[in-house]
């Protein structure tokens, strides 16, 4: 390359990442080096045009963004103006080099967060800081109870999907490995490095970063099982040993096979607006999902042939073992095939994981099938695994290998007990009215139309009507659906059939696999205890329950998904509901007296606003706390919570500990979602991080928050304050949400149309029931079109009106102990802080003046003196002269991004600009120039590493 030839890079300010100042220059250099590999592709690839016009925009749009009023609006234009004027395949490439810059400085950042991570001293890592406190406060018997009640389950969801392709995100994990070879510059090493390095770059720039087709939710599992395969085999064995290891040196044990953390899944199994995800899908994703389990289930068991070496000749005969393995020759002949049994005769536990081998392989021949299990032949479920292992490790034992049975061989089995048959273990979701038409068309078909001696029809039952009825039919014996279902004549109607379906996939995925394979069934838009009641009773026709048999028995949990701020304030009433109904009683008890209940963040938010959002869920969980504390009943929360903070997201750690005490008994789940699965996941470090995180705050939340932290005097009285806080938070989102040029406004604003053609998801964004406008719009496209245009309404909109009114109210110190003292209104203030320094409204108004007719412009100002007035309610609260003062790591790193987050947002309003005035025309819109607004759209999401 010309030494004259210039090449725009990151590196002049680039953030700190960590405390520790020797990280800042290492880091800035890694992204000289990377950008500087991309110049040179540029220019291979389109010549020194490219470089310029990369340099020129990006100052145009570092002038434009340090200048206010209309001097900002004016040069704003002008740089408009300049991108409007280039040929498409040239504005293109300029949104796709920019978006580029990001990738790879996301790359070097997360590769120096590895080595923050790796440069911490044990003594400050999270297990071992929250196990060594626990013991030393309560002592190891507390401590060992705290670990007997762990059950952390993070579940992978589909929604959002990450908004680059897998074809790209291999390649940048291709890169962070080979960054995290440290070399010497100037040496072979280096110059090998950056020879790898540049090719794969330029191979990033050739791969195309759109999809041309929806992905399927097939091709969905496919995206998270590689995730999951990953943290099996790679994280979980370390994760598992170094958790026992430090337990041991506190007192306490982690029992072997018991899985304190462990991922489930609803990918497949998420129906709820996807009529993509059919009964015969959820079969598909669980023998996908079996597939991968297996695969790692042969690996293990491989690595032990080759390990456990050891002889009866020197420790003796276990006639045991003996035995087990003669019945498992003459049930399986198939294993003579693999090994020959007189050249291994004295090496028993050689024979015995040969034949588990050998059982596994005739599993997977099983399900591939659909044959019937064969006891002894292969394994029906992870439980009959997880036996094997037992044999083997009491016969060790017996002879004196307890350190054999104690090391590899132990950690084996508790990974493989947390992969079971399945790899995670699998949510199915579907809406509350849903169940509801399916009983109405089973009552009608069995000529009950008179359900109340008035002639009522199940359709016009009230809900306490349908309560009373439902509960009384679960303690019946009679079948409501018996022949009348499952045929292919079946007199329902197809979609009703299709709903019932699902339950007898249920039925279908535990005989395969197991009941652990799908576990809970959620009913989405729970208002009453109906809605439970009646899935609670279309399962038992399915055969999942079984209350009046000799042997009573419960496969499957049914949790209320609790998501609009009606719900969440009736939360205790309706799990009193339930839990006072003998019959659904009886099914807790069976399911061990635990009950799930999910609560959900998006849609509160999209309603009622963060501030009320997070407060309506924090007073639910202390209602449901309370009412499950009354009945003998241990409650697992589930927490739906999405990556930006419009959907609950924010740090997991601050989020967990943020609960009000005594919510936490060591069960917990809540969901891993789109971009943050491969922000968290994609190298084993962070994913390391993020196990450990997670169940070091489980941990430290059941073992340490029984009690409030604040005295209950004082908690009240925050309570008050904050409930004020929430009315008038309230009172002025719904000013803006109430607008009837909402909608219109959120249209021209944003490039919300355009999610649909990204194909980065399987889900449709437009709920298919007959609600319109911003009803009808699910909550991540809303928190999307925001977050694209710069505004992010719902990660602050209304919290400085509940701020100034609360202060306003003589009640400015208690805000300030609130901000001190409670680990919740702490956290949800950070949240609203970042989200504050993210939003633009200097960018926000280039969409408006561009996009938005002037008749809407109200709105706008509207949203920006809220803004404004929060910017300033935050930092008089939290004692800063600018946003993120208390966080310069972040401030830096969001300041950076913004100098190259600018010009892709400009070139987005002149994109959407030009489509839209060529549909005002009346022209077909190029498909060049919808590929160059969907670059704009992956680029925006790429810089602030969100989607929805």
């Amino acid at each position: 390359m010309p030494e004259n030839m210039h090449l725009p890079t990151l590196t002049a300010e680039f953030p700190v990442v960590g405390d520790d100042p020797h990280i800042d220059a290492p880091l800035r250099a890694t992204v000289r080096r990377l950008s500087t590999m991309l110049g040179q592709t540029l220019a291979d690839q389109h010549g020194q045009e490219l470089l310029d016009l990369v340099e020129e925009v990006r100052q145009l749009s570092k002038h434009a963004s340090s200048a206010d009023g209309d001097d900002g609006t004016r040069r704003a234009e002008t740089i408009q103006q300049r991108l409007a004027d280039l040929p498409i395949e040239q504005a293109t490439a300029l949104t796709r080099a920019f978006t580029q810059y990001f990738l790879l400085a996301n790359a070097a950042e997360q590769v120096y967060r590895v080595r923050a991570i790796k440069d911490t001293d044990t003594d400050k890592q999270w297990i071992p800081t929250t196990i060594g406190q626990i013991a030393d406060e309560l002592g190891p018997e507390a401590l060992q109870e705290t670990i007997d009640s762990l059950d952390t389950r993070l579940v992978f969801t589909a929604h959002p999907t990450e908004a680059s392709r897998r074809a790209v995100l291999t390649k940048l994990r291709r890169i962070s490995d080979l960054l995290d070879n440290d070399t010497a510059e100037g040496t072979r090493e280096r110059e090998k490095q950056d020879r790898h390095l540049a090719e794969i770059i330029e191979l990033i720039w050739q791969t195309d970063e759109l999809r041309d087709f929806q992905p399927t939710p097939q091709d969905e599992a496919r995206n998270a099982l590689y995730y999951l395969q990953q943290i099996y085999e790679i994280t979980m064995p370390g994760f598992i040993e170094d958790l026992r290891d430090e337990a041991r040196r506190h007192g306490a044990d982690v029992p072997v096979g018991r899985v304190p953390l462990r991922f489930g899944s609803w990918i497949g199994g998420d129906r709820d607006g996807n009529p993509y995800v059919t009964a015969d899908v959820t079969r598909d994703v669980l023998a996908m999902q079996a597939e991968t389990a297996l695969d790692i289930t042969r690996g293990v068991l491989t690595r032990l042939i080759q390990s456990i070496s050891v002889s009866s000749t020197i420790v003796g005969v276990d006639e045991e073992i003996g035995d087990s393995v003669d019945a498992d020759f003459a049930a399986n002949p198939a294993i003579g095939d693999t090994v020959r049994r007189d050249l291994f005769e004295r090496e028993q536990y050689r024979l015995k994981l040969v034949a588990m081998r050998v059982k596994v392989d005739r599993t997977r021949d099983r399900i591939r099938s659909g044959s019937a299990h064969q006891p002894g032949v292969d394994y029906a479920s992870g439980d009959e695994i997880q036996a094997d292992f037992d044999e083997v490790r009491d016969s060790l034992r017996a002879h004196r290998g307890n350190r054999v049975a104690d090391g590899e061989l132990a950690i084996a089995q508790s990974v493989l007990a947390g992969v079971g048959l399945t790899l995670a273990i699998l949510d199915v979701r579907e809406h509350a009215e849903k169940h509801h038409d399916l009983l109405t068309e089973l009552y009608a078909l069995m000529g009950e139309d008179d359900l109340d001696g008035s002639g009522a029809s199940y359709a016009d039952l009230t809900r306490e009507q349908r309560t009373d009825l439902l509960g009384r039919e679960l303690g019946r014996g009679r079948p409501i659906a018996g022949a009348l279902v499952g045929t292919d004549d079946s007199p329902l109607s197809d979609s009703a059939a299709a709903v019932f379906s699902v339950f007898t996939a249920i039925r279908d995925a535990h005989r395969t696999y197991g009941t652990d394979a799908i576990q809970t069934y959620i009913v989405s838009m729970t208002r009453g205890a109906d809605d439970l009641l009646a899935v609670a009773l279309l399962a038992r026709e399915a055969g999942l329950v079984d209350l009046r048999g000799q042997h009573p028995r419960a496969d499957i949990g049914f949790t209320p998904l609790l998501e609009t701020v009606d719900e969440l304030r009736g939360a205790g009433r309706i799990l009193d509901e339930l839990l006072s109904n003998e019959h659904y009683r009886e099914i807790v008890r069976l399911r061990g007296d635990r009950h799930e209940v999910m609560l959900g963040y998006s849609d509160s938010n999209k309603e009622s606003g963060v501030m009320t959002s997070q407060w309506e869920i924090h007073q639910a969980q202390r209602r449901l706390r309370d009412v499950a504390a009354k009945h003998g009943v241990t409650l697992r929360l589930f927490h739906g919570r999405g990556g930006s903070v419009g959907r609950g997201g924010g740090p997991t750690y601050d989020a967990i500990l943020a609960q009000p005490n005594g919510v936490l008994e060591g069960e917990i789940k809540f969901t891993e979602q789109g971009e943050v699965i491969s922000d968290k996941y994609t190298l084993p470090v962070l994913a390391r991080e993020n196990l450990d995180l997670s169940l070091a705050a489980v941990m430290q939340g059941s073992a340490l928050h029984r009690e409030p932290r604040t005295p209950k005097d004082r908690l009240a009285h925050f309570g008050d304050v904050m409930q004020q806080v929430s009315d008038a938070a309230f009172a002025r989102y719904r000013t803006l949400i109430d607008d009837e040029n909402l909608p219109e406004y959120f249209v021209a604003s944003t490039p919300v149309e355009q999610l649909g053609e990204l194909n980065i998801g399987s889900r449709p964004s437009k709920r298919t029931t007959s609600e319109k406008g911003l009803d009808g719009l699910r909550a991540i496209p809303w928190v999307f079109g925001w977050t694209q245009s710069r505004q992010i309404v719902p990660g602050w909109f209304g919290a400085g009106s509940g701020l100034k009114a609360a202060r306003e109210a003589g009640l400015g110190a208690d805000l300030r102990d609130m901000y001190e003292q409670w680990h919740f209104f702490r956290t949800v203030i950070s949240n609203v802080e970042m989200t504050l320094a993210k939003t633009d409204m200097n960018i926000a108004a280039q969409y408006v003046h561009a996009l938005v007719p002037e008749h809407l412009h109200h709105l706008f100002d509207a949203i920006r003196a809220e803004y404004d007035l929060t910017v300033a309610e935050v930092e008089r609260l939290t004692d800063v002269v600018e946003l993120l003062d208390n966080n310069p790591v972040l401030k830096r790193t969001l300041s950076v991004r913004d100098r190259y987050l600018d010009p892709i947002n400009h070139m987005q309003v002149a994109m959407l600009r030009r489509v839209r005035e060529a549909q005002a025309r009346g022209e077909d819109v190029s498909e060049m120039e919808k590929r160059a607004l969907l670059t704009t759209i992956n680029g925006v999401a790429a810089g602030l590493k969100n989607t929805g």
